[in-house]
């Protein structure tokens, strides 16, 4: 069985959606099923050199690979000033077009500090991957007032939001499966 790439959104270490990304990775796992956390807080700093729009450093590969070899991929994004972060943007226009996402089981989810959940940023992605022809998972879970969720030690302590993520997790996996080669 091959990898669900989780991509973890930002590259604001230590923030909310590494912690929703760790609650993720764990469901995954407890189902039996592999998983590759893409942690843009690691991409190569030769990356954001102009000369990488035409030839990708060598230290860049293994990010595509992830993306390449994953039978689909989970995106876990905040939002920011209304929209998706920069960095995430710069990592999908880095990436192989089209192979990385055509094709390509796509799933989203999405926090915010506010009342929406991230909703435009998602909207945001949903637009991008549908140009890249990605296949997108219709089931987004987004969590408004993420702050309001997390116990003192960064955990989810809300049932229902664990629920949500539980219940995507496993209908993404469905989906996924519809697509296998």
């Amino acid at each position: 069985m091959s990898n669900i790439a989780i991509i973890l959104g930002t590259n604001r270490r230590g923030g909310n959606t590494a912690k929703v990304v760790a609650h993720l990775d764990a469901i995954y796992r407890a189902i039996g099923q592999p998983t590759q956390v893409i942690d843009l807080s690691t991409l190569p700093l030769e990356i954001f050199s102009p000369s990488s729009y035409t030839e990708k450093p060598a230290e860049f590969k293994p990010f595509a690979d992830a993306v390449l070899e994953s039978s689909g991929l989970h995106v876990v994004t905040p939002e920011y000033n209304g929209g998706l972060p920069g960095i995430l943007k710069y990592f999908i226009d880095m990436l192989k077009f089209p192979e990385s996402f055509e094709r390509k089981p796509v799933c989203f989810t999405g926090l915010s500090a506010g009342d929406l959940g991230a909703v435009r940023s998602v909207e945001q992605l949903q637009a991008i991957f549908l140009y890249r022809k990605a296949y997108l998972f219709p089931e987004c879970v987004l969590v408004p007032m993420i702050g309001k969720h997390l116990n003192p030690e960064g955990r989810i302590a809300n049932a229902e939001v664990l629920g949500q993520l539980r219940a995507q997790v496993e209908g993404f996996l469905r989906f996924v499966k519809l697509f296998a080669a």
